[in-house]
């Protein structure tokens, strides 16, 4: 934002679609941004927190330090001061190949043998410099592409390219941006002081000197709840514009459970323990009653800098207790990316658990809704449809305790084939219920075990005490 901000991008007077790319001395990211009417939205960002102009300089050091030893049979990256002379010198030339298409590379007295000093000079050309980087160069597209498909857009959406830090100096990065997008980055301010200058205006938009840009930012990682199972429920997804607020209803796991615990986390895996814990209170002082019929509603609220309050209120009690997130206490750029990284190589692995948790919370929510719809309604089935439901009952219930899902699968297909043989006695039974004044206050219930609509199938693992 602050780059784009430099660029005057906000004066243009047209809605247009920006992607920085920031190439800078440690790190690599691109974000796209919307602007419309002097507003700024984030849309996604995306990057490589183990790339930069440090790499660079490290693929010059390494090429000299073996052409050296390839010469003298001495490694100069094993020598501390003759290691720091390559660094200094490498900078230098990648800066000198930038403007130029070659540079010498001269370091009189690098080191010494018994036999006396030892020199180095080469002559490193740009289409040398281009081979040795090129794989670093190809890695800056990854995030491109990345942050794209995280904005929903594809090249072709895309207005204006902004080069942000003193590694976009690099021709062949740049040749590599152009080509991607299809079109001329912009290059008219200079790399190192775009996102300072920017910066200084953004300033002016908290402070209120600036009134004419409104700056959106977004959420960098999903945020949500532990539920039943130890699953992570998102209510937040990433990339989410803020400020932002999202609520949802969840309800208790056990008959008379007396509080919840609020687990917060943030994260992209789907299990709780996979994602990083952000805050944690407990609701207490539920009144007794049966599972699944308190409704608590948990709400994030995030706003234009990033924290985060959470929220747990009894809709029966309108009891809430909250927590504050500052922005500051998450997580840093770095592990944004490798819980990013990590979330994609799992993603398989974490497919397969998730089904699991998935599975074992529908097996237990069935034998939960089958023994509370058995008891209800249980008298108004004749035997023949009742002897099935029971018997299947029984099975599966074995089956879970198993928590194997190849068991488990066939036991709740036979229940739910139980239950459908005997859907039209249950029907049957509920209306005359629903007709009989004195039962009036209960509330009939799906007989294959789905909540009503008001509440999420997801509930809080029990507090222990």
């Amino acid at each position: 934002t602050a780059a784009a901000l430099a660029y005057g991008m906000d004066k243009k007077g047209k809605d247009q679609k920006i992607a920085v790319f920031d190439f800078g001395g440690g790190t690599h990211d691109v974000s796209i941004l919307e602007l419309g009417d002097g507003v700024f939205e984030v849309l996604a960002t995306d990057g490589d927190t183990h790339l930069g102009g440090d790499d660079i300089d490290e693929k010059i050091i390494d090429w000299l330090a073996d052409e050296f030893n390839k010469d003298e049979g001495i490694d100069l990256r094993k020598d501390p001061m003759s290691l720091q002379r390559l660094k200094e010198a490498a900078e230098k030339a990648k800066i000198e190949l930038s403007s130029s298409a070659k540079t010498e590379i001269n370091l009189p007295y690098v080191t010494a043998t018994d036999s006396g000093p030892k020199h180095l000079v080469r002559t490193l050309t740009k289409a040398k410099f281009n081979q040795l980087i090129d794989d670093l160069v190809k890695r800056t597209i990854d995030p491109c592409k990345a942050a794209l498909k995280g904005a929903g857009l594809a090249k072709k959406d895309i207005d204006e390219i902004i080069l942000v830090g003193g590694s976009t100096r690099i021709p062949a990065v740049q040749d590599a941006v152009e080509k991607f997008f299809g079109k001329k980055p912009s290059k008219g301010v200079n790399p190192d002081e775009v996102v300072a200058v920017g910066a200084a205006i953004q300033g002016g938009v908290f402070t209120g000197d600036v009134k004419d840009v409104l700056l959106l930012d977004v959420t960098p990682l999903s945020l949500g709840i532990e539920t039943m199972g130890n699953v992570m429920t998102r209510l937040i997804d990433a990339n989410t514009t803020i400020p932002t607020k999202k609520s949802q209803v969840f309800s208790t796991a056990v008959d008379n459970q007396p509080s919840v615990e609020i687990h917060v986390l943030q994260g992209e895996r789907p299990m709780s323990a996979d994602n990083k814990t952000i805050g944690r209170f407990h609701l207490d002082g539920i009144p007794p009653s049966s599972r699944g019929v308190p409704q608590i509603e948990v709400a994030f609220d995030i706003d234009a800098n990033g924290i985060i309050n959470v929220s747990a209120t009894d809709k029966a009690t309108n009891k809430t207790q909250d927590v504050r997130i500052e922005a500051s206490s998450g997580l840093t750029e770095k592990e944004i990316e490798k819980m990013k990284k990590d979330a994609e190589a799992n993603a398989d692995a974490d497919a397969k658990v998730k089904e699991t948790a998935d599975k074992l919370n529908s097996a237990d929510a069935m034998i939960f809704q089958t023994e509370k719809q058995l008891k209800e309604f249980g008298d108004k089935l004749s035997a023949d449809k009742k002897k099935p439901i029971e018997d299947a009952l029984e099975e599966l219930k074995k089956a879970y305790e198993t928590k194997d899902i190849a068991v488990i699968d066939p036991a709740l297909e036979k229940i739910n084939e139980a239950w459908k043989s005997a859907s039209e006695e249950m029907y049957k039974a509920q209306q005359s219920e629903q007709q009989d004044p004195s039962n009036s206050e209960q509330s009939s219930e799906n007989p294959e075990g789905k909540e009503s609509d008001d509440v999420e199938d997801v509930d809080f693992e029990e507090v222990k005490e």
